[in-house]
């Protein structure tokens, strides 16, 4: 599957001032977007993993995805993953790979199974600093265009807790069941998502 660029947000680069090319830290503020998607890639491991970290440690005790699991998947399949950045600084992400069977399985949590048409929401995360924004909202909202632009996905599933369900069924995701993979005493709702119209709606967005 080739990888997908995304396109960034709509601010321009910001022009420099005379003079400002002599003065190579300040023309590297200039010169970063404002607010932009991509993928992620090996390099943005660490940040990733000090923002999942943060956002799952004082919680559940644990981290979706350990920092091996996250250079993994940040290798082995790219283009399911997106992060957003803010002036060159990951603010967001999420993390997926592909799966090939109905349901998830323990497997499925570290597998990428490169011939499946179901793409696995690893974990989505937001630095505490931004949280309380809408940035997990947009995010998701991008990153199902970005799946619904690939013909070889057909849907998307995740698992989550209880709690969590009324956020992603906002985004057409619907209940499959009580999900087979448990962590400890943590129990999950298991969801899906068809990407039917994703990549139309990416089309209408104008990015």
């Amino acid at each position: 599957m080739n990888a997908l660029s995304i396109c960034p947000l709509k601010p321009e680069a910001l022009c420099l001032p005379p003079g400002a090319a002599e003065s190579p830290g300040c023309q590297r503020r200039h010169t970063l977007p404002a607010s932009e998607f991509r993928c992620l890639t090996p390099d943005d491991a660490v940040s990733v993993f000090e923002i999942e970290r943060e956002a799952f440690i004082s919680v559940s005790g644990a981290c979706p995805l350990r920092l091996d699991e996250v250079r993994h998947f940040l290798t082995l399949c790219p283009d399911l993953s997106l992060g957003w950045f803010q002036e060159g600084r990951l603010v967001a992400f999420i993390i997926g790979s592909l799966w090939d069977q109905e349901r998830l399985t323990q497997e499925s949590l570290t597998l990428h199974r490169p011939g499946g048409r179901t793409a696995h929401l690893h974990v989505l995360a937001v630095q505490r600093a931004c949280r309380q924004q809408g940035k997990g909202s947009v995010l998701l909202w991008r990153y199902l265009q970005h799946l619904g632009s690939q013909p070889a996905v057909h849907r998307a599933v995740l698992m989550c807790e209880d709690k969590l369900v009324p956020f992603y069924q906002k985004f057409g995701f619907e209940r499959v069941g009580r999900c087979a993979v448990a962590v400890g005493p943590l129990t999950f709702t298991e969801l899906q998502c068809s990407l039917r119209g994703h990549a139309s709606k990416r089309r209408n967005s104008g990015c």
